[in-house]
């Protein structure tokens, strides 16, 4: 063999290390909680699912990248995602001004309302004369907990749990009187045998927030590019499919 075809042959051979390592490099690592049905959860085999889930999946599709879910705890994922734990956080976190302190967001994926729920049998009224006295439970460090603070510290006794599951055994075994969280999240649960004897009471308290996919901090090609598949797969028809896989009406 001449030098000139073993040169040949050692290009070739590189060049494709280099496609490899171009390939690798394009694995992202997808960010959640899974403890928030319908939208991310652990099912019985182990696996994380749920809306978010779905809908990452789906950009990770379009954007043509091998994707890997990372759980965490949600009072510690927006820290790990600055970390580097995980590329993008998917988990029905809302957008505030807070939050886009530590990190960017994407455009919404869905909105959502906060409403109170609580049993049938009890007459439950949502304005202030009647709450007043009331234990009322939410997610800590969600837009439900933040709510109560702001509207209704000193009139109810707030109390705040690490996840959501863990507020609805409070209110099913009768330590709470209500729960104030996602219209969604609660619309799921009130589905559930646990809920059968809970319902939705007055009108959502605040209905107008928007869910965003969260980045790191000038994170600007991976927030594009999310944005990107955001609008094709809803343009083509997945979003909706995948809406209609878990809700009887839009969310978007």
């Amino acid at each position: 063999m001449t030098n000139y075809k073993k040169i040949l042959l050692a290009a070739g051979a590189a060049l494709m290390l280099l496609g490899s390592a171009a390939q690798a490099a394009e694995k992202l690592r997808i960010g959640t909680e899974g403890a928030y049905p319908p939208f991310n959860q652990i099912d019985a085999s182990g696996q994380v699912v749920g809306f978010d889930l779905d809908i990452a999946h789906a950009l990770c599709a379009k954007m043509q990248v091998e994707c890997e879910v990372v759980t965490s705890d949600w009072d510690g994922i927006i820290p790990a995602l600055n970390a580097k734990k995980f590329d993008f956080l998917i988990a029905s976190m809302s957008i505030t001004e807070e939050r886009k302190g530590a990190v960017d967001f994407t455009e919404p994926y869905y909105s959502n309302k906060l409403q109170f729920i609580a049993p049938k049998s009890v007459d439950f009224k949502t304005d202030k004369a009647s709450l007043d006295g009331k234990v009322i439970g939410a997610q800590r460090a969600t837009i439900a907990g933040l709510w109560l603070e702001d509207n209704l510290d000193g009139v109810v006794d707030i109390k705040l749990y690490d996840t959501q599951d863990n507020a609805y055994l409070d209110l099913a075994a009768g330590r709470i009187d209500g729960i104030l969280a996602d219209k969604f999240v609660n619309w799921e649960w009130l589905k559930s045998k646990a809920g059968q004897d809970f319902e939705f009471k007055g009108e959502p308290v605040h209905d107008d927030d928007k869910i965003g996919i969260a980045v790191r901090k000038g994170d600007d090609a991976l927030r594009q590019r999310l944005n990107a598949a955001l609008k094709a797969i809803i343009e083509d028809g997945t979003y909706q499919q995948i809406n209609a896989k878990y809700f009887p009406f839009n969310i978007l």
